[in-house]
């Protein structure tokens, strides 16, 4: 009888604990939320009030007639979309090269590969911004999307999660005269798409959140996406649009919600399964 009550002790401490965290992580968006539906007077009114006393959905019809967020939305799904496609097709082909072929200089390039993880990116901003200019591709989604295809942290992921795939099922396949891209594309594919999947919303996400590049690329405010266009929403003492900026905050979690409720068995499984392969 002692061990129980202790055990129930323990397990009341434990719990209460979670969920006074859990509180205090959601009470920023719970607030967010909140600011979002308020009127601008009542936004700093005193005391602070969580559920408003005069709910309005103004700001989310400013955001989306004055603001164009429609077309905001339109602009990071596609960079975000994209990036994430292009980036799964060619980290997930890079990793199976080096986990499966055999080729010269294939360690020296793999560790070439990995020491590029610790070059901050800050020392390639102005380097890369100059190629893109010459390419012609500032004020265009392209510097968003096709410079980080071929990650490194995608590729020695990839390599980690395929080198423990049979040999002998890729053997088996040639011999019925399968080609390599056949053999990735049937065999490979199937076995790391729990991977693929948690990457892919790691990706995603990356790039859904992403304001440096869009700020750095991205001039005209047609092609904005929702990071610029909630910085847009900031001005000057006594300027800032905090319920409109709130409301747009709201409306950018949404789809990453979404996406994560979907996957997330998937994203469990993919990152529990790489790291137990790895």
């Amino acid at each position: 009888m002692t061990n129980y009550w202790k055990k129930l002790l323990v397990d009341i401490v434990l719990y209460s604990s979670l969920i006074l965290i859990s509180i205090f992580m959601v009470l920023p968006f719970i607030w967010m939320i909140s600011t979002s539906l308020k009127l601008p007077q009542d936004i700093f009114g005193y005391p602070p009030k969580l559920i408003p006393s005069n709910i309005t959905w103004n700001n989310y019809l400013f955001i989306f007639k004055e603001k164009n967020l429609l077309r905001v939305l339109s602009n990071t799904i596609i960079i975000s979309s994209l990036s994430t496609i292009l980036s799964l097709f060619f980290t997930s082909m890079g990793g199976y090269g080096f986990a499966k072929f055999s080729f010269p200089g294939k360690k020296s390039l793999f560790a070439m590969l990995l020491a590029t993880m610790i070059i901050p990116s800050a020392v390639m901003m102005v380097p890369s911004f100059v190629i893109m200019r010459e390419l012609g591709w500032v004020d265009k989604f392209w510097p968003l999307i096709v410079p980080g295809a071929a990650n490194a942290f995608g590729i020695f992921f990839f390599r980690q999660y395929i080198s423990t795939i049979n040999d002998e099922l890729m053997d088996a396949a040639r011999v019925d005269g399968a080609s390599e891209f056949r053999i990735f594309r049937s065999i490979i594919i199937p076995i790391i798409f729990p991977g693929m999947i948690s990457l892919g919303l790691i990706f995603f996400m990356g790039s859904w959140n992403n304001y440096l590049g869009p700020l750095i690329y991205l001039k005209s405010p047609s092609n904005w996406t929702i990071t610029l266009a909630i910085n847009g929403l900031i001005g000057g003492a006594g300027l800032t649009y905090w319920g409109p900026q709130m409301a747009m905050s709201v409306i950018s979690l949404i789809p990453l919600l979404i996406i994560f409720l979907v996957f997330q068995k998937r994203f469990a499984e993919g990152i529990t399964a790489g790291a137990i392969k790895g």
